[in-house]
């Protein structure tokens, strides 16, 4: 979790890689409507958010079904975004990736192709509620490589016993 440039989907694809585990991509779940909202600009709103986060844990309920490990890379904002995603689903730990303001802008103006603007960066540092105590998950600083800050992921699961070596 964490806003738009922390490095999300580069570290859960470098995780995946490593750990051979399911991996979905957030972003993949907006309908095409939020998709044309944030390339015009425009910030979403809890209802624009409330049917993405539910099909993300659709799919989330699927790997726990079928008892798969599974990795998801999702903005989850606020804590009531988590508590959604949460709901039915006890497997789910949270990862929330920080990085300071300059680190996360540099990586969104240097992004191509990708849907949301550097322009809405602002709106996602003032909707950000960190990791609150009685949330399954940690925090981790993502200012190293995808594949470094990976690494530190997988030491943090082993540790938490969620990951048998």
């Amino acid at each position: 979790m964490g806003v738009a440039g922390a490095g999300k989907s580069s570290v859960a694809a470098a995780l995946q890689r490593s750990l051979a585990w399911p991996f979905a991509e957030g972003d993949d779940f907006h309908p095409q409507s939020n998709v044309a909202k944030i390339r015009g600009g425009v910030a979403l709103d809890d209802d624009d958010r409330w049917p993405w986060l539910a099909a993300i844990a659709t799919w989330i309920g699927t790997q726990e079904s079928a008892a798969r490990d599974a990795i998801v890379a999702c903005s989850a904002l606020k804590a009531a975004y988590r508590a959604a995603l949460r709901e039915g689903h006890p497997s789910i730990w949270f990862v929330h990736l920080m990085a300071p303001g300059e680190v996360i802008a540099s990586r969104m103006a240097q992004r191509v192709d990708h849907f949301m603007p550097p322009s809405l960066m602002a709106s996602q540092l003032e909707q950000l509620e960190p990791l609150r105590a009685d949330e399954p998950g940690v925090n981790v600083t993502a200012t190293n490589s995808a594949e470094a800050t990976a690494s530190a992921i997988e030491k943090l699961l082993r540790s938490s016993g969620r990951l048998r070596s």
